[in-house]
């Protein structure tokens, strides 16, 4: 499949400004970058130190990346990752293939196959596979939804997950956009934004049934989520999806978190010149070494 008007654009603003927010990354035991994990996928493997109170075999995160499901990568997202694994965990940064080119099921089939093979290989960079949490942003937050849900009953499962502004019911995404007789500048920019990123990754003819399937919209396996940390910032229009999710969990008895942080927009975890990232991050290492 080719590439769909926007995406090389998109892909080019990653890359720009990935230095940026990768700049001054922490000191970590060991990095291995691009290690094969299936045909098309890789992950950076982020080592901890391993000293004092981080002496192995280090709990595991596997993070999956944002990017709308058509860019990004774990090179875009390195310094996050290097964060966790300064606190103390083994971290598997993954490569999932990426729409238009792979639209789904393959991301969310890639990210299942990651988290098996992280379960097998922990151990081989010091890690403990039985000791296994799933984090992402956006898009990665929805796979990290969908992928911890689906492996629920099986000895991969996620023991938590991290779940930063994402999309997680792709008919309230639709359904939120400005009516068409809105004709202004900001509702046409974001009706090509979601329509270019739905088309993508789920293509043109989308029933009701297929929005609603828990791989695509993993609202509807909430309650199959293991405890989860879940965060937004107050000025992203994906708040009201956390919200939709946190009601859904606390409906089903799913343990979690829910955090809100005022004024802050989408992404704002990996912008660390504003004041809400760092304890965005404190938390959800407070919330890791608690549940996994």
């Amino acid at each position: 499949m080719s590439q769909l008007p926007g995406v090389t654009e998109m892909r080019r603003m990653v890359d720009e400004f990935a230095p940026l927010m990768n700049a001054d990354l922490p000191e970590v035991g060991a990095f291995h970058e691009a290690v094969h994990v299936r045909e098309g996928v890789t992950a950076d493997v982020i080592v901890p130190q391993g000293k004092g109170p981080h002496k192995g075999p280090h709990p595991v995160l596997v993070y999956l990346h944002g990017g709308g499901w058509v860019c990004g990568s774990a090179k875009s997202h390195r310094k996050l990752g290097y964060r966790f694994a300064e606190a103390g965990y083994l971290v598997f940064n993954v490569n999932y293939r990426l729409a238009p080119e792979h639209p789904f099921p393959t991301p969310f089939e890639d990210c299942l196959a990651a988290i098996r093979w992280a379960h097998r290989e922990a151990a081989r960079y010091g890690g403990d596979g039985a000791r296994l949490a799933v984090g992402g942003d956006s898009a990665g937050a929805n796979l990290s939804a969908a992928v911890a849900a689906a492996l629920a009953d099986d000895q991969e499962r996620p023991r938590a997950t991290l779940l930063l502004y994402g999309v997680f019911d792709f008919g309230m995404l639709r359904n939120a956009l400005p009516p068409p007789e809105l004709d202004t500048p900001a509702a046409d920019a974001a009706r090509e934004m979601v329509e270019l990123m739905m088309g993508a990754y789920l293509g043109k003819a989308r029933s009701d049934a297929a929005l609603r399937d828990p791989q695509v919209s993993p609202l509807y396996a909430a309650a199959k989520l293991p405890p989860s940390h879940i965060l937004v910032g107050g000025a992203d229009p994906l708040a009201v999806q956390t919200e939709a999710l946190v009601k859904a969990l606390a409906a089903a008895g799913v343990p979690h978190e829910h955090f809100v942080d005022a004024g802050m927009p989408h992404g704002y975890v990996q912008m660390e010149h504003l004041p809400a990232a760092r304890p965005a991050i404190e938390r959800m290492v407070a919330f890791l070494r608690r549940n996994v």
